[in-house]
């Protein structure tokens, strides 16, 4: 067996050579380590580690190399909702609670109008309901059993509210020929005073106006004849309503307190109590409100209706009714009465009548506004007048005439429910917020005792 050859030894400046690149190699991989840890530390410390510095994703990558020292500082995006200045959030929060509700009430108001007749007549069977209870409740304490008190006081109600109707309508058709004749005299009356007039009015100009009446009169039979036929319809849908309020009233007089009881359950636990609370407050109000707007109403109809009956103005009496209707009516009633006695009176009895007849209801309604109403009203259903006048308006461009009755003792018992509950909110935060220690405690304990300040239930 040959002996293997023994390796040559390499040259001197060969093997110099290779340590040194050893050496070289090791220093670039203990500064590649050194800046691989300075990235990583620096990666996080920095929101959003991972991603690089041009915006783009993380790829994969083992290690994003830092800028260079030269390069400019760029701050971190701050959070978009960081962004957003705090006027524009509150604003931004209160904007879309604002639209759900007058979405809410957009829809409320669309179901209102499709069941327009249901809903008024429920309103008027609460009207009455709040005049009549009292009397129920008279009768109930004298010892009458609930049926027949709440028996005796609706048939009581029904039939003097039908003996003023068909009085009303009795005194019309029994002066309607008088009032056609004075009404007549009138008008030639009138003509023959624009004749003497200043304003130089001519008997053609006269005759021509007259004449135009007619023949606007004959062009639009066809839509007088349609609003006559409308005018059925009307009727119809007027006399349903009085047999829908009626058959409410009979109930909410005999069995309110439980129908109440039961509208209780659909309310959700937490606001029971207060919504407790607020109902018999708000239905003082209304039987207040109610009670107070038929003396007022009575004492104006008997005080104008004996000027224009001692004033020689035809149908007193049915003006008189006409008067004690219009004035549930807030401010738009009695201008309108007032305005329709006025014109009867200028009509048939002349300027200086008709003078009259405005002092004499101008001097009532004043009356009525700065001493009745206070008085008999009192502080229970007080309002703004901006409040009235406001109310009455968006009542009747709702739901017309009927809308405008509703309008006032509903934004009243609104007022009266409202701040019942706010008071109720705040007694219920101080009984729910820990009781002072110390030298407070001993200070603010006797000053509102719990017993004093709760309000009756």
């Amino acid at each position: 067996m040959s002996a293997q050859p023994q390796p040559q030894p390499q040259p001197g400046w060969l093997g110099r050579m290779g340590a040194g690149l050893t050496r070289i190699g090791e220093r670039l991989n203990a500064r590649r380590a050194e800046a691989e840890a300075d990235a990583e530390a620096e990666a996080g410390a920095v929101p959003g580690a991972g991603v690089l510095a041009s915006g783009a994703p993380d790829t994969g990558i083992d290690h994003v190399p830092a800028p260079p020292s030269y390069a400019p500082a760029v701050a971190a995006r701050p959070d978009p909702v960081a962004a957003v200045p705090w006027g524009m959030r509150v604003a931004a929060e209160a904007g879309w609670r604002l639209l759900v509700l007058a979405g809410t009430l957009w829809v409320l108001m669309r179901i209102i109008s499709a069941v327009q007749l249901v809903v008024l007549a429920f309103v008027a069977a609460l009207l009455v309901t709040a005049m009549l209870q009292p009397t129920v409740a008279r009768l109930k304490r004298i010892g009458l059993p609930r049926g027949l008190a709440t028996a005796v006081t609706a048939i009581l109600g029904f039939v003097i509210m039908g003996l003023v109707g068909w009085f009303v309508v009795w005194q019309v058709m029994e002066n309607i020929d008088n009032l056609s004749d004075r009404l007549k005299d009138g008008i030639e009356e009138t003509k023959r005073w624009l004749l003497n007039s200043p304003f130089h009015v001519t008997e053609d100009q006269i005759n021509d106006i007259a004449k135009n009446l007619s023949d606007a009169v004959g062009t639009n039979t066809e839509a007088i004849t349609s609003a006559g036929l409308q005018g059925v319809t009307v009727m119809v849908e007027v006399l349903t309503g009085i047999l829908l309020a009626m058959f409410s009233t009979l109930f909410l007089l005999y069995d309110g307190k439980r129908i109440w009881e039961w509208s209780l359950k659909l309310v959700p636990a937490q606001a029971r109590p207060g919504v407790a609370g607020a109902g018999p407050r708000a239905w003082r109000t209304l039987t207040a409100y109610v009670r107070g707007t038929v003396i007022v109403a009575l004492i104006d109809a008997i005080f104008i209706g004996l000027g224009i009956y001692f004033l020689d103005v035809p149908m007193a009496v049915p003006l008189a009714v006409f008067i004690f209707l219009f004035a549930f009516i807030p401010l738009v009633g009695a201008v309108m009465s007032g305005a329709l006695a006025v014109v009867v009176a200028l009509v048939t009895q002349g300027v200086f009548t008709a003078l009259m007849v405005l002092v004499v209801v101008l001097a009532v309604q004043q009356i009525e506004g700065h001493v009745l109403q206070p008085f008999i009203l009192g502080r229970a259903v007080r309002v703004h007048p901006l409040a009235v006048v406001l109310a009455v308006a968006a009542g009747g461009l709702v739901a017309g005439i009927g809308g405008a009755v509703v309008a006032v003792p509903l934004v009243a018992v609104t007022n009266t429910v409202v701040g019942y509950l706010r008071a109720y909110s705040m007694e219920a935060a101080m009984r729910a917020a820990p009781e002072p220690e110390g030298a407070a405690g001993v200070e603010v304990a006797p000053v509102a005792p719990a017993a004093s300040s709760s309000p009756e239930h």
